[in-house]
């Protein structure tokens, strides 16, 4: 894989720009935690600063080279790396518009090709090679055309697997053009997909696991879990290491489960006051690392032991998004935009710090409000994404060392491969940058 075009540079004035829109309102974070202050008004919600030590020494995992983007959360166990990245912010590519329609927000990447999908129900395969759309492919007729799709997909040797809202499970060899099965469980499809071995696992709305066939989209198994009456923007989650799977339902109850289909252990975390299926849950994506389990729900950090269940740490803290661990360590950003970073071994916040007034501090100004997109660890440095398309560089021990603002919006989730930055802008171009 190769990514070319000539390379242009983006000029940018540390002093104006980074507080554009700042006015906007953040609905998703907003309607994540909707509803939640009613159940849990006893405990108050983290907001310390905590500065860190000016001889602070954070350790990282080693950098790595990515080559693929497989799975809407990157691999199996959904736990991000120490991405290499250029670190030039300069533009080397961008294509013509992709879709007319909105695109999910999540794009994959098989090693050559990058792969999409858009809220009318199409997927879309985009060689970086012909430079061009090879692939193109609209499962839904004509009944279905005011309907909003939703579509959740995982990439496996050249074939794309989907599960949608509406309870269709269907698979593309996207090399050959063609359908290779099609299915209808007639329950909407609520969850991120795995594979394992030759079976397809996914959830539905109702909270039942499925054990699929791939090669032919059969029912191997299904397991009913509990049902929540009432749903909120949190989908069942999924991940997995070489010994077992790991489902996190909108109840809120965690399992172990074999990759046979038996269950190894289970615990539940829904923390409302009366325990009943028509209680809010809200979580994160779950994170494997090593032998541990990271679930950040609405109110706390949970640590457990994924061979038991027991619970290593329970913490009054949450991330507005899936945590990030690497050596010993592991990031957050909460609610109110503090960046926490956590030391395994001895759970202690080495740092707990406001990302605006660190902003304002390196811009010499003052703080005001910031929506983030998102975050990753590049190059042993955090890179906060800012919805406005500016990125605030923080070295691993707390401190901003640079702001950027990125050569073209951000639409999508980026991407790390091969040394650069990959993701579709708000026009539906995709843009590579070095």
């Amino acid at each position: 894989m190769i990514f070319m075009i000539t390379a242009s540079n983006c000029s940018f004035d540390n002093k104006t720009g980074i507080w554009k829109n700042v006015n906007e309102v953040n609905l998703g974070k907003t309607k994540k935690f909707e509803g939640f202050e009613t159940l849990y008004t006893k405990e108050k919600k983290f907001e310390k600063i905590i500065e860190p030590p000016d001889d602070l020494k954070i350790l990282l995992n080693p950098i790595k080279t990515n080559l693929e983007w497989t799975d809407e959360y990157y691999q199996n166990s959904n736990s991000l790396e120490n991405f290499s990245y250029k670190n030039l912010n300069n533009l080397v590519f961008i294509s013509k518009k992709l879709s007319r329609h909105k695109t999910k927000d999540k794009i994959l990447f098989d090693g050559e090709n990058t792969v999409f999908t858009d809220k009318n129900g199409t997927i879309a395969i985009y060689s970086f090679t012909e430079q061009q759309i090879i692939f193109k492919y609209n499962f839904y007729k004509k009944k279905f055309k005011k309907n909003k799709k939703n579509l959740n997909i995982i990439i496996q040797d050249n074939k794309i697997y989907v599960g949608d809202n509406f309870g269709y499970l269907y698979a593309l060899d996207y090399l050959n053009g063609k359908l290779l099965w099609a299915k209808n469980y007639k329950v909407p499809f609520r969850s991120n997909l795995k594979i394992i071995k030759d079976r397809l696992i996914l959830a539905d709305i109702n909270n039942s696991l499925y054990f699929i066939n791939k090669k032919n989209g059969e029912k191997i198994k299904s397991i009913p879990t509990e049902e929540s009456t009432i749903t909120n923007n949190f989908i069942n989650s999924l991940t997995t290491n070489d010994d077992a799977l790991f489902y996190l339902n909108t109840y809120g109850s965690l399992y172990s489960i074999t990759y046979g289909g038996n269950i190894n252990w289970f615990v539940n975390l829904n923390e409302s006051v009366e325990i009943k299926p028509s209680n809010l849950f809200y979580s994160n994506p779950l994170v494997l690392y090593e032998d541990k389990i990271f679930i950040s729900t609405s109110k706390h950090l949970y640590i457990l032991n994924n061979n038991t269940g027991s619970t290593i740490s329970k913490t009054s803290i949450a991330s507005i998004f899936q945590p990030i661990i690497s050596g010993r360590n592991l990031f957050l950003i909460t609610e109110n935009n503090l960046l926490v970073c956590i030391d395994l071994d001895t759970n202690k916040k080495m740092y707990s710090i406001s990302i605006s007034q660190k902003i304002a501090n390196f811009l010499e100004t003052k703080s005001k409000p910031i929506i983030i997109k998102t975050f990753a660890i590049l190059n042993d440095k955090l890179f906060i994404f800012l919805k406005n398309s500016y990125v605030v560089k923080f070295t691993a021990s707390g401190t901003i060392n640079d702001i950027v603002k990125l050569p073209k919006k951000l639409g999508s989730f980026p991407i790390f491969i091969n040394k650069s930055i990959v993701y579709l802008n708000n026009k539906n171009r995709l843009i590579i940058l070095d």
